[in-house]
């Protein structure tokens, strides 16, 4: 019997690296090849305990190569794609669009490229429900499948296009695809320079936390191992062509998050830092997973089980994030965030 082979783009990454671990544990039976072109994010020391692993396999690319990625799919033949590797940082795509287009868009369409060559047999691209734009503070109000795609920052411009290409793939080649739109998530391995590990980051060194404008934008918070079973459930039964949204029904506002970590920790809120707002901060995300839970799947944390377990592996996972909150990371943070004093 010919083993099944999944490939993961970004697997390296925060939410792409959980999902990995996720597939090797469940699924031995399966060939999981973590893709990734190892940018400033990209860390394998998180596969330590995979990398030995007969079903676990590395390989070091750019998605946008499109010669390197017609030569892997020619050679592996995979069944299923997992798409997640992407320029995720809102931030940085205001800083500089460009490579979000290349990586996000042109690399997309590179791997639907070579997805639809060898014939695959489900792609699964991970999308963001900040392909929507924002919603008002109405708690009535939610992103559904149906919503039209209304992006407001180069990120989310570059992850609605995207998307918008898998699906005409799938209506105009018949590649079998889903799409899947998170809110945003949280826990182990997420790269600091995110909400919640920055915060954790530097509330444990006492220093100060950026919150943009007033802190009261709100996101609704989904732990990433309930993320990986989503994904999962999409990637085996999701009705082919389908858009799935996943969502952890946990909204609250940036500085609901943040005096949280520091109240959970035992500081003062006093290392809270009010900075100038970002450029087209979008207001609030909620989704409504209904259409997902009657695929067969719940979120398992609330957000208090999920904080705790996040904070304490940060607790103990120190060595991990020390060596990256430093060197040039730390220009970028100055530099974007203009703090007169650190």
């Amino acid at each position: 019997m010919t083993q099944i082979k999944v490939l993961i783009t970004g697997g390296a990454g925060f939410i792409g690296g959980n999902f990995v671990q996720y597939m090797v544990n469940k699924y031995p039976m399966y060939d999981i090849f973590n893709l990734d072109a190892l940018t400033y994010a990209g860390d394998l020391t998180k596969h330590r305990e995979i990398e030995n692993k007969k079903n676990y396999h590395f390989v070091k690319a750019n998605i946008a190569d499109r010669k390197a990625m017609f030569e892997l799919f020619e050679k592996e033949k995979f069944d299923y794609i997992v798409h997640f590797a992407a320029e995720s940082h809102v931030d940085r795509s205001i800083i500089d669009p460009g490579i979000f287009v290349r990586t996000n868009v042109i690399g997309t369409q590179v791997l639907l490229d070579a997805s639809k060559q060898i014939g695959v047999s489900k792609f699964v691209h991970i999308s963001t429900d900040e392909v929507y734009g924002e919603l008002d503070f109405n708690p009535t109000t939610f992103f559904t499948e149906d919503t039209p795609l209304n992006p407001n920052s180069p990120y989310s411009a570059s992850k609605a296009s995207s998307d918008l290409f898998v699906r005409a793939y799938h209506e105009t080649f018949g590649l079998p695809v889903n799409i899947t739109r998170c809110s945003n998530n949280y826990g182990p391995f997420h790269f600091p320079e995110k909400l919640i590990p920055l915060t954790i980051s530097r509330v444990l060194k006492d220093e100060k936390v950026p919150v943009y404008g007033d802190g009261k934008n709100i996101r609704d918070w989904l732990h990433v191992f309930d993320h990986c079973t989503a994904i999962d459930l999409v990637l085996h039964k999701g009705d082919n062509g389908d858009v799935y949204n996943i969502g952890g029904h946990n909204e609250l506002t940036n500085l609901e998050v943040v005096k949280t970590i520091i109240n959970t920790l035992g500081k003062s809120e006093e290392l809270i830092e009010f900075v100038v707002d970002r450029l087209g901060h979008d207001k609030r995300y909620a989704i409504d997973p209904a259409k997902l839970e009657k695929l067969g799947w719940k979120p398992t944390y609330t957000f208090e089980t999920g904080i705790a377990q996040t904070i304490e592996w940060y607790l103990d996972n120190k060595c991990w994030w020390e060596q990256i909150v430093s060197g040039e990371y730390q220009n970028y943070f100055k530099k974007q965030y203009k703090f007169e004093k650190d």
